[in-house]
């Protein structure tokens, strides 16, 4: 089936957010004492909002979360953002599907002041018709309520022409919430068996693939 909206998360879709988010995370855990002697214990927090994982994973109180994303956004915000990279063949994936036509759109949970920063820094941001992001709030970061106002900026309403492109159960889910069907890719933080748990209609083991199913 092809598609004439495409909806992409960032993180784990379309860059490598790994050394930038862990960093972020490290700093924030040290202010409270904690260490991090592995860094790939922390890939759970690639993906799902910060203040949820915080909460989840170390079981911090609210308020602790709370300042605990604000120690993250300190370190992100200088170094972090940065500390990324765009997978191999996604440039190829999004040159192609604009040349196709299509309306590509960014919805992803992270503040949407980042998310514009980095797709203008790895020059993604010229395939994007639309950019959607969380709030610094918890006004909006939930990702069906992200693909939800995504949405409503790109003016869609041919929900049957449209697809949501993700790594993480959440993106799938979120799809799903909002009445369009997704694509998990294998290639980012989600595992197989998380993504099609979550009720994924495609799965997509390279950006190449992504081409193939939209």
């Amino acid at each position: 089936m092809k598609f004439k909206n495409v909806l992409f998360d960032l993180d784990g879709t379309l860059t490598d957010p790994f050394e930038g988010i862990t960093n972020s995370i490290v700093y924030a855990l040290r202010k409270f004492g904690i260490e991090v002697e592995d860094k790939r214990a922390l890939l759970p927090f690639i993906g799902p909002p910060l203040f949820n994982s915080f909460r989840e994973i170390y079981g911090f109180s609210a308020a602790d979360a709370e300042k605990a994303v604000k120690l993250y956004r300190e370190y992100f915000a200088e170094k972090g953002i940065f500390e990324n990279r765009v997978y191999e063949g996604v440039l190829t994936l999004l040159h192609n599907l604009e040349a196709e036509g299509k309306t590509l759109i960014l919805a992803t949970s992270k503040p949407e002041p980042f998310a514009e920063k980095i797709v203008k820094h790895f020059e993604i941001d010229r395939y994007l018709r639309h950019i959607a992001g969380a709030t610094f709030n918890s006004e909006r970061c939930e990702k069906p309520d992200v693909i939800r106002y995504a949405l409503e900026k790109a003016q869609i309403t041919e929900l049957d022409e449209t697809v949501m492109v993700g790594d993480r159960k959440y993106d799938i889910l979120g799809a799903k919430a909002n009445g369009i069907k997704s694509v998990g890719v294998l290639y980012g933080y989600g595992t197989k068996e998380e993504l099609i748990g979550a009720g994924a209609d495609y799965l997509a083991l390279t950006p190449q693939d992504i081409i193939e199913l939209t």
